[in-house]
């Protein structure tokens, strides 16, 4: 195998593939990319058996072939070659010794054979979605702050993704909070619901470019999922299993409503979230009345007030919440103002836009109201 590449070209799909190369496994090979030019294209490919993902990479095939190489050196390597306009030629003999040049850098390095690399799992191509590189980067920044990052339960560290029409909504939850995004598609598809990795919808959204004009197609299998997009290709294992009922645990009756300045509101609780530490669990304090919320937060570094105008509909009340959560929503909300819904002290509150085109669930925390009453 000859090829030889533009040094940049190269390490862009060095990089796209290393994120489903596993840091650890009991299969070496799959510590490896696979370099495969038997074809007419070039293709680099990482799969750790639930990620998997193929680029094709610009270059020149001077003679066909296919090996593997160890990912971490191969990725230094390239890395550290001088010039991004620099040529990397890739050299392989029948014996897998490996000659990789760029200027006056020559290395010389042992490949694998391609023979036992895993390849990706073959997905028809006949349902799919279509949606912007944009709006699917958006939806995924939107819900995966609010996935489980403990394995305890599978469900928890994925993102529910729903077809209804010409609806997409996603919907995750990690026991203290549930974030939901709907979207309107262009086109009108298959219903169809499944459970993707926080993983693979993280890694995902590195890759993504962001484009508002860039497509990306999903397709399903029964057990796969298939993101194709500029020449990438990523293919994830579902999670297996009903989710939640979402439904049940989302309610329309609210004793209390605020409209108020959602850029105020974060930046105030920012504030505040100065005095917690790591190990703290002190929850900031919102006190509601007719035009003022107050926000009270204590800790053993001091304490901190604030007052914010809104607009309430309904009663006062006193409630309080982990303060992460609430700046983890309201990051991610692109609108001047919003409306928070609550019932009382002990039940969610909702944070949810009229045609609740995204619906952000958080409980709250208990706390002594005695410490925080005028």
């Amino acid at each position: 195998m000859k090829l030889t590449f533009k040094k940049d070209d190269l390490l862009n799909g060095i990089n796209i593939v290393l994120k489903a190369v596993p840091s650890k496994t009991t299969l070496p090979i799959l510590e490896c990319i696979l370099i495969d030019a038997s074809g007419t294209d070039i293709k680099l490919t990482g799969n750790d058996m639930e990620l998997g993902i193929e680029t094709k990479v610009e270059g020149i095939i001077e003679e066909r072939g296919k090996l593997a190489l160890e990912s971490k050196l191969f990725s230094e390597i390239i890395r550290k070659l001088p010039g991004g306009d620099a040529m990397v030629t890739i050299e392989s003999d029948k014996d897998l010794r490996v000659i990789i040049t760029c200027d006056n850098s020559v290395f010389n390095i042992q490949g694998q054979s391609a023979e036992g690399y895993s390849y990706l799992p073959y997905i028809e191509r006949d349902h799919y979605i279509c949606l912007s590189q944009f709006t699917l980067k958006e939806v995924i920044r939107q819900t995966i702050f609010s996935i489980s990052v403990n394995d305890s339960n599978k469900m928890m560290t994925g993102v529910l993704f729903e077809v209804n029409d010409n609806e997409l909504k996603l919907t995750s939850l990690d026991g203290h909070r549930i974030s939901i995004r709907k979207i309107i598609l262009k086109d009108s598809y298959e219903s169809r619901k499944v459970i993707v990795p926080g993983k693979t919808l993280s890694e995902i959204s590195k890759i993504l470019n962001g484009d508002n004009d860039s497509e990306v197609l999903l397709f399903f299998s029964s057990n796969h999922i298939l993101f194709q997009f500029d020449e990438t290709i990523v293919v994830s294992r579902l999670i297996e299993g009903e989710y939640f009922k979402i439904n049940q645990m989302l309610s329309n009756d609210y004793e209390t409503k605020i409209n108020i300045n959602r850029k105020e509101l974060l930046d105030s609780i920012e504030r505040a979230s100065i005095l917690i530490r790591e190990s703290d669990k002190k929850p900031i304090i919102l006190k509601i009345s007719d035009s003022v919320m107050k926000l009270s937060l204590k800790t053993v570094f001091g304490y901190m007030n604030a007052e914010v105008l809104i607009h309430k509909y309904g009663k006062d009340m006193m409630i309080g919440f982990n303060p992460k959560f609430l700046i983890d929503a309201l990051r991610i909300i692109d609108d001047e103002e919003v409306t928070i819904y609550m019932m009382n002290p002990k039940a969610p509150c909702y944070i949810k836009d009229d045609d609740e085109n995204y619906i952000y669930l958080i409980l709250p925390v208990n706390f002594n109201q005695a410490e925080y009453n005028d």
